[in-house]
């Protein structure tokens, strides 16, 4: 069966039905309709019409009884004159054995004959007329027109047929019908023109509903998603955003402003990513550096310092920063050159370096979240207010504090959160009020303390996103179909 095949019968008659070409080509309906489709694509070789009809059709059970007789008639056909035992009438029927003893039954074509032991069962019956079996027949040549409504739904009850609905097409001849099939070309191509053959031939029609091809764009990643909510969580609190386009650092800024020693196994090459060229900066500000390095040395402002002897050099060594904290000493100190203190709020949202081992969970580069107030006679209470206010923004209002040690903080605490899915505390974030040696060497007031706190940006956005490997998030192994399709965030 092909398309020719159709136009061919509709060229002699007026119209034809798809069901009724399926019956002349003995094939499935649903060819025919794949037929008619691409018929309908030429144009207007063909006009269709669709009609919903409800037919009746033999299940696989109803197409077993058309082949062997119905259940009851087979056990009919397997009793003797003389009578059989139940048991071995049974046996001899197999699965049809039970509905079909019943319906014999019921139909008096057989009877138990208890007088004899073991009971037989016998014909009460010469002959019986299958009308179940004649009923499918005719179901199955003319659509059951003469079946009576009363035994459909008994044939139906029985699980023999099932009634389906059909499309039906109505095929009549088009404006433009013929015999043959010419393919109508879709591209006006630069060929066509120079030689003028678009003059003769036929294009296929524009079809303005199709969707098109949807044009690519850019998407954003879900830790931009992310980084933008907690963004806004800053500023609805009144934070500035710190500038952190420096990533490239001293060790001046990263650690000896903070007060963190020149021993300290943080500064070592297997946690710090140092720079080989240029391998070191110089100094500015040597007032404020003095003073940093004599705190260190001897201590000051009622510190003892480490006892150490600070040297320059080592303070000059350039670096990719650790954390963002370095961007938070140099607005501190940008702060206390001022001529009169002003009460701050500053966040940071970026990058930082550090020499880990790579797996799931920790990659040498993550974003570091972090917030500071600067502000006359801050406490440990007024941290802790902070710290509920914000979370309580990320939907967060389960915490704990505890604590800890920072080289730049004291106190310190760590934060934790009670994951309701892991049935546990889990830490979330650091925290603590910046140290003396840290801000009065800088020439802020005495009595200015500086609060802050600091999470990551990559353990949020994966719990939010339910990604358990980091390297599935960030990385050359990232899913491009993920990031286009990812949902928006709303923390």
């Amino acid at each position: 069966m092909s398309a020719e095949e159709i136009l061919q019968i509709l060229s002699s008659e007026s119209s034809v039905t798809s069901t009724e070409l399926a019956s002349r080509f003995n094939c499935d309906h649903q060819k025919v309709v794949g037929a008619i489709k691409s018929l309908e694509s030429l144009g207007d070789v063909i006009s269709t019409k669709i009609e919903t009809v409800k037919q009746w059709k033999l299940t696989e059970e109803g197409e077993i009884v058309v082949k062997n007789g119905s259940h009851e008639y087979v056990v009919f056909s397997l009793v003797p004159s003389e009578g059989i035992p139940q048991a071995a009438l049974m046996k001899a029927a197999g699965s049809v054995g039970k509905v079909g003893f019943s319906k014999a039954m019921s139909a008096g074509w057989i009877s138990m004959d208890k007088s004899s032991q073991p009971p037989l069962v016998k014909k009460k019956v010469d002959t019986a007329k299958d009308n179940v079996k004649d009923y499918l027949v005719d179901i199955v040549g003319t659509g059951g027109s003469s079946v009576p409504d009363k035994e459909k739904a008994d044939l139906k009850k029985r699980k023999l047929v099932q009634e389906v609905v059909e499309k039906v097409y109505i095929l009549e001849k088009g404006e433009n019908f013929s015999t043959s099939i010419t393919k109508a070309e879709t591209d006006l191509t630069a060929e066509m023109i120079s030689n003028g053959s678009w003059k003769d031939v036929s294009f296929k029609p524009y079809n303005f509903d199709a969707l098109g091809i949807s044009p690519e764009g850019g998407t954003l990643h879900p830790l931009l998603k992310v980084r933008a909510e907690y963004r806004q969580i800053f500023l609805e609190m009144g934070f500035t955003e710190m500038p952190t386009n420096n990533y490239v650092e001293s060790s001046f800024w990263n650690f000896d402003s903070l007060f963190q020693p020149q021993q300290h196994p943080a500064r070592d090459a297997h946690d710090t990513f140092f720079i080989s060229d240029p391998h070191s900066t110089h100094l500015m500000n040597d007032e404020y550096v003095k003073q940093v390095a004599e705190i260190h040395s001897v201590g000051g402002f009622g510190s003892q310092g480490y006892g150490y002897d600070w040297k320059t050099e080592e303070a000059a060594k350039n670096l990719l920063r650790t954390h963002t904290t370095a961007v938070s000493a140099r607005m501190l100190y940008n702060l206390a050159k001022q001529k009169e203190f002003t009460p701050q709020k500053y966040f940071s949202i970026d990058r930082v370096f550090r020499n880990e081992t790579l797996d799931a969970t920790h990659l040498a580069e993550f974003h570091q979240i972090e917030g500071v107030i600067v502000d006359y006679g801050l406490t440990l209470g007024d941290l802790i207010g902070v710290l509920y206010q914000f979370f309580k923004k990320l939907g967060i209002e389960k915490l704990r504090f505890k604590p800890a040690y920072n080289p730049y903080t004291e106190p310190s605490m760590e934060i934790f959160s009670y994951h309701a899915g892991l049935g546990k505390w889990v830490e979330i974030g650091n925290s603590g009020i910046f140290r003396p040696e840290m801000l009065l060497p800088m020439g802020l007031p005495e009595n200015v303390k500086a609060i802050a706190w600091g999470l990551s940006l990559e353990r949020p956005t994966m719990i939010k996103y339910g990604i358990d490997n980091i390297r599935d998030l960030v990385g050359h192994k990232v899913n491009l179909k993920m990031v286009k399709e990812n949902p928006l965030c709303r923390i």
